[in-house]
C-alpha cells in the first residue's frame, strides 16, 4: 500500500445484516428471503475501505461500541490496512443496519447508530495530528451534524489546503449555511438532493443538472449528484456542468455503491493531482460498477488491482 496518498475519513461504523428477498416487503408482510448475510458497513467506514483497498494511506475517525459487534469491526478495519487510533470506543452498542436487497439488487435500509452518536467534536480534536496530514478528508450524515461542522472548521485552520468531500447521505432536510463554504465536493444522490434541496423529483440528467447548479449556489466548490447506473453529474468551480455516464452491467447488490465512488474519488483526489477532475469521476464511477456485480457492502469493493487495470485500458 502506497504511504504518499492521505485520506482521512471521519465517520460511521455499521454492521450489516442483509437479507435477500425477491421483492422488497410492503408494509405488515412477510416474505421467505433466499440468503441472510451478516457484513461491515457505515458510510463512513465503507468509504474508507473503498479507499484503502484502491491502495489510499487512510485513517478512519470513528466510534464503536464495547460488544461484540464492535470487536469485530475493529478487527476489520486493521485487516485491510485503516489506521484505527482514532476509532474509540463508548460503552454500550455498536451501530448496526439491517438491509433488505431485491432480486433486482435495490434495497431499503435502517440504521441504529448506537456508538455512532457519541462520536464528539472533542473526539475530532483529538484526532488533529490525522487531519493536519490529510490531502482528503471525507464527511456523512451518519454522525452528529455538530461533529462533522467541528471538523470542517478545524481543517480550515490546521490543513487549509486539504480537499474536503461531504456526502449528505442518509438525506436531510436542511443543513445550515456555514457547512457549504467549508465543502469543496458536495455529493448527494436522487433522493437526498430532493429532500435536501426541496426538489420534486430528480430523475434525469437535466433534473441533476439543476440539483447540482442549487448546490453550488449554496457556497460549496464543487455540487455533485450520483444518478445510481445513470453515472453523475457535477458543476465545477468554473460554473461548468459535466455528466459522466456509468459502464452498464448486471448488477445483482446495489448497497454501499455511492460509499465505493466516494471511496474510489477520494483516493484519486490524494494520490494523482494532475489527473483531470472528469476523468477522476469516470473511474470512481467504473469503481461503483463494478462493486454492485458482487454481493455485500465492503467485500464488494475493487483492489488495487483492478484500478490499475482501469488505468491500462
Amino acid at each position: 500500500m502506497s504511504e504518499v496518498p492521505r485520506v482521512v475519513v471521519v465517520g460511521s461504523c455499521m454492521t450489516d445484516l442483509i437479507s435477500y428477498v425477491p421483492t422488497l416487503p410492503k408494509p405488515g408482510e412477510t416474505l421467505h428471503g433466499s440468503q441472510f448475510l451478516v457484513g461491515f458497513g457505515g458510510k463512513g467506514a465503507n468509504q474508507a475501505v473503498a479507499a484503502a483497498k484502491l491502495g489510499a494511506n487512510t485513517a478512519l475517525v470513528g466510534k464503536l461500541g464495547t460488544d461484540a459487534f464492535g470487536d469485530n469491526y475493529m478487527a476489520n478495519l486493521q485487516s485491510v490496512g485503516i489506521n484505527v487510533s482514532n476509532v474509540g470506543r463508548a460503552e454500550g452498542p455498536s451501530g448496526v443496519a439491517t438491509i433488505t436487497v431485491d432480486d433486482n439488487a435495490e434495497n431499503c435500509i435502517v440504521i441504529v447508530g448506537g456508538a455512532n452518536n457519541k462520536l464528539s467534536p472533542g473526539d475530532v480534536l483529538e484526532a488533529e495530528s490525522l487531519l493536519k496530514t490529510a490531502r482528503v478528508a471525507v464527511f456523512q450524515m451518519e454522525i452528529p451534524l455538530e461533529t462533522n461542522v467541528a471538523a470542517l472548521k478545524q481543517l480550515k485552520t490546521c490543513n487549509p489546503t486539504c480537499i474536503t468531500v461531504f456526502n449528505a447521505a442518509p438525506a436531510t432536510k436542511e443543513l445550515p449555511a456555514e457547512l457549504y463554504p467549508l465543502v469543496d465536493v458536495f455529493c448527494v444522490n436522487e433522493s437526498e438532493a430532493e429532500v435536501l434541496l426541496g426538489l420534486d423529483s430528480v430523475k434525469t440528467v437535466s433534473d441533476a443538472s439543476k440539483a447540482a447548479k442549487l448546490l453550488k449556489s449554496r457556497g460549496c466548490s464543487v455540487g455533485m449528484v450520483t444518478l445510481g447506473a445513470s453515472g453523475v453529474v457535477y458543476m465545477d468551480e468554473s460554473g461548468d456542468m459535466t455528466h459522466v455516464p456509468c459502464k452498464k452491467v448486471d448488477a445483482v447488490d446495489t448497497t454501499g455503491a455511492g460509499d465505493a465512488f466516494i471511496g474510489a474519488l477520494a483516493c484519486l483526489m490524494a494520490r494523482d493531482t494532475f489527473m483531470p477532475f472528469e476523468e477522476k469521476v469516470r473511474l470512481g464511477c467504473a469503481i461503483a460498477s463494478e462493486s454492485v456485480t458482487k454481493l455485500g457492502t465492503q467485500s464488494s469493493y475493487p483492489d488495487e488491482a483492478f484500478l490499475n487495470h482501469l488505468f491500462k485500458q
